[in-house]
């Protein structure tokens, strides 16, 4: 059964939607393939009509759907990442039973639990040097909520890349996109994403420690902190919402600039 589907209608797309949806259809004619480089945000922004901030937005969201992948100073490219089994389904499911944020979030437990494990026993250097980067780039964005999702998405996804089984890897990736399309709405509101950084420097260093248990634990740790912390973004929530998933307050910890530190004899700085 084939997954292609028509475009949709110009005029009921918001600007940033219309440059998805363009680099979509690219994808899907066979005008665009992995590894290719896009067009410049100049270019694209006179070929659709729309501003360079919505070229942007719209480059954004792709990239945390791991559609693209920016290089700095390179340009942004099509991502030669695992197989991409398309958003629409979950989005369109979510949409249709109103998934809770909670349901999420155990969704994740299970999922990037298990996944964070398989990438401690298998991600090469590759992948460590692309969490370590989005770990640095974190740190790099905490004034800038929108661009921090960003590469905390990517993070996860780098987790994903290195777990050695593409079924998880694609899974991650239609999940990590609902994610960050629910999350971009109450990110403004973040209370804390230093601390947020922190946790996923250490789900990085077991990471990089082949440290199966230590991994499991620590992403364990981070999506319940992060559950509360999202809690506290969307405010009150309304009678009859879903409490599913412990709560915890969010640890103090000092953080720093890279993924480097210390923990154990194999920690180098990166």
């Amino acid at each position: 059964m084939s997954t292609r589907h028509e475009a949709a209608p110009a005029d009921t797309l918001t600007a940033r939607d219309r440059v998805v949806e363009h680099v979509r259809l690219l994808i899907e004619r066979g005008a665009m393939k992995p590894g290719d480089r896009l067009p410049s945000e100049r270019d694209l922004a006179g070929e659709l009509g729309v501003s360079r901030p919505s070229v942007r937005s719209g480059l954004e969201a792709l990239e945390a759907m791991g559609v693209v992948v920016s290089r700095r100073g390179a340009g942004t490219f099509i991502a030669e990442g695992p197989p991409d089994l398309g958003i629409e389904p979950l989005g369109l499911l979510a949409s249709l039973h109103g998934f809770t944020p909670n349901e999420m979030f155990e969704a994740r437990l299970v999922l990037e639990v298990g996944v964070a494990g398989l990438a401690a026993a298998h991600a090469s250097a590759e992948h460590l040097a692309a969490m370590a980067e989005e770990v640095t780039e974190m740190f790099a964005s905490l004034e800038d909520p929108a661009a921090y999702l960003v590469h905390d998405v990517r993070f996860h996804r780098a987790i994903a890349a290195g777990c050695g089984n593409r079924v998880l890897a694609a899974l991650m990736e239609m999940v990590s996109a609902q994610f960050y399309e629910l999350r971009r709405q109450t990110i403004a509101q973040a209370r804390d994403l230093r601390e947020s950084a922190e946790m996923h420097r250490r789900v990085y260093r077991a990471i990089r420690s082949h440290n199966v248990e230590g991994a499991r634990i620590e992403m364990t740790e981070h999506l319940r902190v992060a559950q509360h912390a999202q809690t506290l973004e969307r405010g009150p929530e309304p009678a009859g919402e879903g409490t599913g998933g412990p709560r915890e307050s969010p640890p103090t910890t000092n953080a720093e600039r890279s993924p480097g530190g210390a923990r154990g004899s194999r920690e180098h700085r990166d």
